[in-house]
């Protein structure tokens, strides 16, 4: 009997609804078994392959640790959750929905903050002034500290956001933030204004292949005809 490909889908919501669409285009149809709140499955039309419906964020946990073969998830929980991505995931095709960008937001209010660079002094400013570090809200803390130490910042420290990360700095709890954003509205709305420069990463659903997962002539036959008919798409 050849071993099974693993594939980790999200297990709600639309990005479940999107995944299955896009799949079903490329002739990879996914089908629960058993119950329909269930959380295992196969791909209809092409034998080799177990699907397994898990969170988003779950499914980086299972790319990295090999128990999946493949998985579909933003590519931000991805960089978030593993600081080596490029190393640990292989990006097989990107897959055009769930896109947002993450994003570094200051108060309007700051008008001779304009790009990432001033972040530094005004940081030196603030310390001075205030006697402490300004604070960075955000959901993304690994994300946020690898930009930031790429542009050489380091008067900050972060606060972790487990709510409404935009509504932060109004409620005096941070002076910015760095978060996922579509169209900008909300953060426009809370009085906020996204750096020239300040986009870390443009993000979307992407299906990603693990390089820790055990791959057998069979799973990487059963990889190959997932490819040729993602190519399609």
């Amino acid at each position: 009997m050849s071993d099974p490909l693993i594939l980790a889908v999200p297990s709600k919501g639309r990005l479940m609804e999107q995944t299955a669409e896009v799949f079903a285009r490329a002739g990879l149809v996914l089908k629960k078994v058993g119950s329909e709140r269930g959380y295992r499955g196969i791909v209809e039309g092409i034998e080799g392959i177990e699907v397994i419906f898990v969170s988003a964020s779950e499914i980086v946990e299972q790319l990295k640790a090999g128990r999946a073969h493949l998985g579909v998830t933003g590519e931000d929980l991805a960089r978030e959750q593993v600081s080596d991505m490029e190393k640990r995931f292989q990006i097989m095709r990107k897959l055009g929905f769930g896109n947002a960008d993450v994003v570094v937001a200051v108060p309007a209010g700051w008008i001779d903050v304009r790009v990432m660079s001033d972040l530094e002094a005004v940081g030196r400013d603030f310390r001075r002034v205030h006697d402490r570090h300004m604070r960075v809200a955000t959901k993304y803390m690994n994300i946020t500290r690898r930009h930031f130490q790429a542009n050489g910042i380091t008067s900050y420290r972060i606060v972790e956001s487990l709510g409404a990360t935009e509504g932060t700095p109004a409620a005096g709890t941070a002076e910015l933030i760095v978060d996922i954003t579509t169209t900008g509205t909300t953060l426009k709305a809370n009085g906020l204004k996204v750096l020239g420069d300040g986009v870390l990463l443009r993000s979307e659903a992407t299906l990603f292949s693990s390089r820790a997962a055990e791959w057998t002539p069979s799973t990487r036959a059963t990889l190959a005809e997932v490819a040729r008919r993602i190519a399609s798409l």
